[in-house]
């Protein structure tokens, strides 16, 4: 596959006429607003659009403080990838969930987009890691470097008696109750994704739950911002994390990959690409996969 030559504008320009979908981005600046200081036209640029979309496409305008610059190590494609899934992993374990070295963490959900970005990013602070996924994903996610995997087609993790000191539901399928049952005594839960029953449950019993002890339940969105996008692009220009791509669209087939995406197997992001000397690479979203 050619490598792709995207070209993003950085904000301050005109808007493109049609909104589109797509958040996350990665591609060359291609000019850029009268007030932008960071970045210069050829630049090589990731970040996001906004949740507002405007990223599937061959042009995207953002905002200066909400990209950073491109690993030289990555492909565009790659960096597409990154933004709002590892972000999402990184803000849940390290500003949420208080990820400390030698910790006991647990993600449920590690082998979508968020997953085995999380998987990564607990071992790179030195965490021992326990990831749940189905039992075709077993294999992906020992590769990113899961210290045990528990197939939860064959074993309820929520019996097993281990206690963590953090768990990342980045798929929650279980009550509030059973995940605080498996905290060690100053434990944290962080709720990120799963059903809209289990998000009002984090939502409305976890702060009342918090003050019942030392344990805390909490649920969070993630905040986009330049400063994650650089340590990010530390992570991964080092090698300490990479991103896990399940499948590759052209930008043209977009439905067809929010389609797949819907279906709720992606193994890591969905990327959609660009031929040469146009557009942005972008990828489609699946922040709770």
């Amino acid at each position: 596959m050619p490598t792709p030559e995207p070209l993003v504008r950085v904000a301050g320009l005109r808007k493109p006429k049609h909104e589109v979908l797509g958040c996350d981005i990665a591609g060359q600046v291609e000019a850029v607003g009268k007030n932008v200081k960071q970045f210069r036209v050829g630049d090589e640029v990731f970040g996001v659009t906004g949740f507002e979309g405007k990223g599937f496409a061959e042009y995207a305008c953002a905002l200066e403080e909400k990209l950073a610059q491109k690993p030289t190590s990555l492909s565009f494609e790659d960096a597409a990838a990154i933004p709002i899934a590892a972000s999402t992993a990184l803000q849940g374990l390290r500003d949420k969930g208080r990820i400390q070295p030698g910790h006991k963490v647990l993600i449920e959900g590690a082998s979508g987009g968020v997953g085995t970005f999380a998987v990564q990013i607990a071992k790179a602070f030195g965490a021992e890691v326990t990831a749940v996924c189905s039992t075709r994903n077993v294999d992906k996610v020992r590769t990113i470097g899961a210290d045990h995997v528990i197939d939860y087609t064959q074993a309820d993790f929520t019996r097993s008696g281990q206690r963590y000191d953090l768990i990342l539901g980045v798929s929650a399928h279980h009550s509030i109750s059973e995940y605080r049952r498996m905290l060690s005594q100053d434990g944290i839960y962080v709720a990120v994704g799963g059903g809209v029953a289990r998000i009002l449950e984090a939502l409305v019993l976890g702060s009342f739950l918090s003050q019942l002890g030392r344990k805390k339940i909490t649920f969070f969105i993630a905040k986009m911002n330049q400063k994650d996008l650089v340590f990010l692009g530390n992570l991964l220009e080092t090698g300490k994390v990479r991103p896990v791509i399940d499948r590759r669209y052209p930008l043209s087939d977009a439905a067809e990959a929010l389609r797949y995406l819907a279906e709720g197997h992606a193994r890591g992001k969905v990327v959609l690409t660009i031929q040469p000397s146009i557009g942005t690479a972008g990828a489609a979203s699946d922040r709770y996969s």
